[in-house]
């Protein structure tokens, strides 16, 4: 009888946060160069990597670019305060159609959206702010401008602990 190795809670075990961890450095990685760091055989990994596939946990693999070598030079946060009861799906609807926004996010607190941007320069990222404002539902803005982005993670970072 075989188990699940995620265990009765769906949770990843050490092997599979490993192997993620090794996808999200390099998704190009063969199943015997991430084997060789996790102690797997080649067709184990690719075993685990077809699991993990099947139950959603792995969605795609994709490429990471540099923003800045195309030409994406500065970022920022931008908070939006907005008017009256605005639904996330009119805030969705308009932030989507910004090419700029990497991010963006309902939030607790006084603000209602969190926006995490990119621009070419600063007079792009004040077009950028501009259009923001005009949106029907924004009341104001706040923004908040990267100087050095000091930590930056790959989107794996293993269970949460219980």
């Amino acid at each position: 009888m075989r188990t699940d190795p995620a265990g009765p809670t769906g949770l990843l075990d050490p092997l599979d946060e490993a192997i993620l961890r090794e996808l999200a450095v390099d998704a190009r990685a063969s199943f015997a160069d991430i084997g060789s760091v996790v102690s797997l055989s080649a067709p184990a990994v690719k075993r685990r990597v077809d699991r993990l596939r099947e139950r959603g946990v792995i969605r795609g693999f994709t490429v990471r670019l540099d923003p800045a070598a195309l030409g994406w030079e500065t970022e920022a946060y931008v908070e939006l305060f907005c008017s009256g009861s605005t639904s996330p799906v009119v805030m969705r609807t308009a932030v989507e159609r910004f090419p700029e926004v990497i991010s963006a996010s309902t939030v607790t607190g006084d603000v209602d959206l969190l926006i995490h941007l990119r621009a070419r320069d600063m007079r792009h990222l004040e077009r950028v702010i501009e259009r923001l404002n005009a949106e029907a539902f924004v009341a104001r803005t706040r923004s908040t401008i990267v100087l050095s982005a000091l930590v930056r993670r790959p989107d794996v970072q293993g269970s949460p602990e219980p």
